[in-house]
């Protein structure tokens, strides 16, 4: 029963999610009209390649805390 709950709620989150995306549709076509979704992209592509690049710096720098902690031991 607690299954059927969550693949409910997930169903009915999916779609409407899925309206609100079919909605934006128009607002899509009209910045590509204006020329500026290829800025909304560029900003996103960036915003996504920077969370990548912080994530990588991340993982080295808990990576040499680990090393540090092991050769302490």
């Amino acid at each position: 029963m607690k299954y059927y709950k969550i693949f409910t709620l997930t169903f009915l989150f999916l779609i409407s999610f899925l309206e609100t995306l079919l909605a934006q549709a128009e607002s899509a076509d009209f910045m590509r009209s204006m020329g500026k979704i290829y800025a909304v992209v560029a900003v996103i592509v960036l915003i996504f390649l920077g969370i990548i690049a912080f994530l990588f710096y991340l993982e080295r720098r808990i990576s040499r805390m680990e090393n540090q902690i092991i050769k302490k031991k």
